[in-house]
């Protein structure tokens, strides 16, 4: 995808496009807009999909789930079209950053798999692939999510630079510090033994 380094002007712009596409809570608008008050008050206090499940409402943590993905392929698929290719890198760290730090809220957001998996989905479907066969596999031996995003993580860079995605690899290698940043207190629970399974309940 990327033939030249983008100029630092046009890279800024997309980031921004990023940022501001990225920081739309949807998590916290859906749930409003549903009479269940403000979810930062329940479970972990985060606006992404799974606290939302916390709610009991099935249908608004998919919602929440499929639309924190979408506004990462949205603004990557802006900066496509508006600023050209070579700036899809940076709009991809916008949306990231803008989804874990929006500045509505404070600068507290969510822990960005969703909006990570949406904007590898528009930054390269080869990529994207390899995350979502790192992630089942891991899920399906391990039963942690928190373990299966963790790692699809780790290689989605290697993947990019491998397919000669320079500033792909790049970006995502910045997003998938943040992320791991993010996801402390799952890396805590899981050495500790006490993350939560998948399907488990309670």
């Amino acid at each position: 995808m990327e033939t030249a380094m983008v100029p630092w002007g046009l890279g800024l712009a997309a980031l921004a496009l990023g940022y501001a596409l990225g920081s739309i809570p949807f998590g916290l608008l859906l749930t409003r807009g549903a009479g269940l008050g403000d979810i930062r008050a329940i479970g972990s206090g985060n606006i992404g999909a799974t606290n939302v499940l916390r709610t009991g409402r099935r249908g608004l943590a998919a919602a929440t789930l499929v639309l924190d993905a979408l506004k990462g392929t949205a603004a990557v698929l802006l900066a496509l079209r508006i600023f050209g290719p070579d700036a899809a890198p940076a709009a991809a760290a916008g949306a990231f950053l803008g989804h874990l730090f929006p500045v509505w809220l404070g600068f507290r957001g969510g822990k960005g798999v969703a909006t990570y998996i949406g904007c590898l989905l528009a930054l390269d479907w080869r990529v994207a692939l390899v995350f979502a066969i790192v992630w089942l596999g891991v899920a399906a031996a391990s039963r942690y999510s928190s373990l299966a995003s963790l790692a699809a993580s780790l290689l989605s860079p290697l993947a990019a630079w491998s397919v000669g995605g320079r500033d792909t690899a790049l970006a995502l290698s910045l997003l998938t510090i943040l992320l791991w940043i993010k996801h402390r207190p799952n890396i805590a629970r899981l050495a500790a033994g006490t993350e939560g399974r998948i399907g488990a309940k309670g």
